[in-house]
């Protein structure tokens, strides 16, 4: 039997917001995207990979969206988000190291505490067990640069593991789990796609698609996975970036973003499904 695998790319409030609303609304065209062998979560991937293996429905998930305005309204945020992220890939040589040294930097920013930052994320998770799906979570520990998969098997709990992938360099404290201090799996790669590996059908939606390097955008990403497997990536389209806005952070453009992901869906329906099956 064929196994298949969504994949859920970070990009911060907004981003949660439009992946929950792609969703609603390829659900109600049919495609059931939440029947998925493999979830693959990072930074607000993470989140919305939690909240649907979590038993939360996501007509539900979808009205939370249009409701909760909550968030840090900081608008220097968006920049300081990106300007961390290309100076990580951007890095030469050994890719670690830049990871490392924008994980360190994290270190000594000024943030909020570390438990403030749990909390936050737990109201939005709300259980901490593992699914009985399988979810990987993606972070980066903050000294080494080194690339941590959490999965079921960890030992860690999933909502201190939610918490690492979400931890955004400069804005967030770098979360500790196990000891170590982790910040945000975007680090590495903005959807991680490369984790579905061995998966013959796979859905990305990535509200962030640009890297520095081309190998590591989200449609490379998926394109490497193998001649047999069958993919498709979405991606914001031009209406749905507006709704979005520059600052992925600004949950003012919560309810916008929720309901451009809802529309684009009727453009997405069809291509995904025929991957999907």
């Amino acid at each position: 039997m064929e196994k298949r695998a969504l994949v859920l790319g970070g990009g911060g409030v907004t981003g949660v917001a439009w992946e929950i609303g792609l969703l609603h609304g390829l659900a109600e065209r049919g495609v059931d995207l939440t029947t998925a062998d493999l979830f693959v979560g990072t930074s607000a991937g993470s989140v919305v990979a939690a909240q649907l293996t979590g038993g939360t429905g996501v007509a539900e998930l979808y009205e939370h969206e249009l409701a909760d305005t909550s968030g840090d309204p900081d608008a220097t945020i968006g920049s300081r988000v990106l300007l961390g992220f290309v100076l990580a890939a951007l890095w030469p040589g050994d890719r670690a190291r830049g990871r490392a040294r924008l994980g360190r930097a994290a270190l000594r920013a000024r943030t909020v505490p570390e438990s403030e930052r749990r909390t936050a994320i737990a109201a939005r998770v709300r259980r901490d067990e593992w699914p009985a799906a399988r979810l990987l979570v993606p972070a980066v520990e903050a000294q080494t640069g080194e690339v941590a998969v959490f999965d079921a098997q960890s030992g860690v709990s999933l909502i201190d593991a939610v918490a690492a992938s979400c931890a955004v360099p400069l804005v967030w404290p770098p979360m500790t789990v196990a000891g170590r201090r982790y910040v945000d799996g975007g680090v590495r790669s903005v959807a991680n796609v490369d984790l579905a590996r061995g998966y013959d059908r796979v859905v990305v939606i990535a509200p962030l698609v640009a890297a520095a390097r081309r190998a590591d955008r989200p449609g490379a990403q998926a394109r490497a996975l193998g001649p047999g497997v069958r993919s498709a990536v979405v991606s914001p389209s031009d209406a749905a970036l507006t709704a979005i806005g520059r600052n992925p952070l600004d949950p003012s453009r919560r309810a916008p973003a929720a309901r451009a992901g809802r529309e684009q869906a009727a453009d997405a329906a069809e291509r995904v499904r025929e991957v999907w099956g």
